[in-house]
């Protein structure tokens, strides 16, 4: 069933970002609602129904393309074991999924299942459109095997209280170098951030059109501009009180070496860069270095070979002190609508499972959910993988939790401060003016946050 659905998003004023915390978000553009959980017509706070545990559910990727064919062999086995269910597979891309459940839930049209990563879980729950999962899971056989610390996070996310998603993977932080070219140029590897910068420099050649780094300007800047701003600074928390730490003097001192590098030691066209046109960018061998998380691993490798690069946690500073920001724990979230929700936990329950979910974290070079699924011979193989598991269990590493759970949080970094750190790049607006306004929004969104859940 397709439905088609308009809607305006909201703009960057402090009452439209009120608006947004109290319906979360709305449409950024028309979207057509191409699957439905059964006649289509589910929409945010409609109860559902359990059903009978059998027929046709929709499942909603929120990745779809970079990994349709992994869940189309899960969805394979999954409907040989259960033949009486039948999974709807609809790809989405991610740099749209979010429009496209704030369409949905709006005006009808969510699936049964679909992925929800921490980064958007605030926004869809704070809609009333997810299924709590906190009795489903106690019980179930993933009760006691998914990792208690994707759960916390997952958790938090949605506010704190309540589960909303199945947790799945971590795809944490990485810096990928070119061993080749890193070795021809008698560097050592990049694993403090003064080396990072000395490899920056000596690896450019605009003549040539080789470049040290290539930087994320376009589509989810943000995330990594914080990334590198608190690695560099060392500062281990998101809040010092009821205040954010983002516009602190070390993180503003660090942003400002950091974007300094923009058409320096960087491609020109970085600035609209998103994470496909940046890991296309870097496969191409004309460029030393690439910051992005553990879901190109696998991308890289084809591109590559695994002999020509590898792939390291976020540098330490000079003192060895490591710093990354939280990094989204993917998850697959129920939702309320859904007239057949037996089936549907179904299909979560086996997607979680060891086998699928070690299938599923291998495709992508993702840190599996799975307890067991975590210690399969495969993450030992993917160096990354290994590197950045060791780094989240042996306590070298302070992690900066981004405020996922505040329901402005997408507006604020995606909507309200992409385009400012694009003038950044291009030197029409400060590091410092970037920060203190990204801190302004913040504070006012977290005490709102507050005052509402007291």
């Amino acid at each position: 069933m397709n439905i088609t659905i308009r809607g305006n998003r909201s703009g960057n004023s402090s009452r439209g970002r009120r608006a947004v915390a109290a319906v979360a978000f709305t449409a950024a553009f028309a979207l057509t609602a191409t699957a439905c959980g059964d006649d289509g017509s589910g929409a945010g706070g409609d109860e559902g129904k359990e059903g009978s545990g059998k027929g046709e559910i929709t499942f909603w990727d929120n990745n779809g393309g970079v990994r349709t064919d992994v869940w189309k062999e899960i969805i394979k086995d999954f409907e040989a074991k259960n033949p009486d269910i039948h999974v709807k597979y609809v790809p989405i891309p991610a740099e749209s999924v979010q429009s496209k459940y704030d369409t949905a839930i709006q005006g009808g049209g969510l699936p049964d299942v679909g992925g929800v990563g921490a980064a958007m879980l605030a926004g869809i729950s704070a809609q009333d459109a997810l299924e709590p999962l906190d009795d489903r899971l106690s019980g179930s056989s993933l009760e006691g095997k998914l990792n208690p610390g994707m759960i916390d996070s997952v958790r938090a996310a949605g506010g704190g209280n309540r589960l909303f998603t199945v947790p799945t993977s971590a795809s944490n932080g990485v810096l990928y170098y070119r061993t080749d070219l890193f070795k021809a140029a008698g560097l050592d590897a990049p694993t403090n951030w003064s080396k990072f910068y000395e490899a920056a420099k000596k690896l450019t050649d605009k003549g040539d059109n080789r470049f040290g780094y290539t930087i994320r300007g376009g589509e989810g800047s943000i995330a990594q501009a914080l990334d590198a701003a608190y690695g560099q600074s060392g500062i281990g928390s998101f809040w010092d009180g009821d205040k954010t730490t983002v516009n602190d003097p070390k993180n503003v001192a660090a942003l400002e070496k950091y974007v300094a590098l923009y058409k320096n030691n960087t491609p020109a066209a970085d600035v609209n860069n998103d994470f496909k046109k940046m890991n296309a960018q870097w496969d191409t061998g004309q460029i030393g270095m690439l910051s992005h998380n553990l879901g190109s691993y696998t991308d890289h490798v084809k591109a590559l070979g695994e002999g020509k690069f590898r792939g390291l946690p976020n540098p330490t500073t000079d003192e060895g002190i490591r710093v990354q920001v939280s990094n989204p724990v993917d998850g697959l979230g129920l939702f309320k609508s859904s007239k057949k929700k037996a089936a549907a936990w179904k299909f979560i329950e086996f997607a979680a499972s060891h086998e699928s979910n070690s299938k599923w974290n291998e495709s992508a070079g993702a840190i599996p959910a799975n307890i067991a699924a975590s210690k399969d011979p495969w993450v030992n193989k993917a160096e990354p993988t290994k590197l950045a598991a060791a780094a989240l269990n042996d306590g070298s590493l302070k992690v900066v939790q981004l405020p996922y759970y505040l329901p402005d949080w997408n507006t604020i970094s995606k909507a309200d401060n992409e385009p400012n750190y694009q003038k950044v790049l291009l030197g029409k607006m400060s590091a410092k003016e970037f920060l203190d306004t990204l801190a302004e929004q913040l504070n006012k969104a977290q005490a709102e946050w507050k005052e509402q859940n007291k």
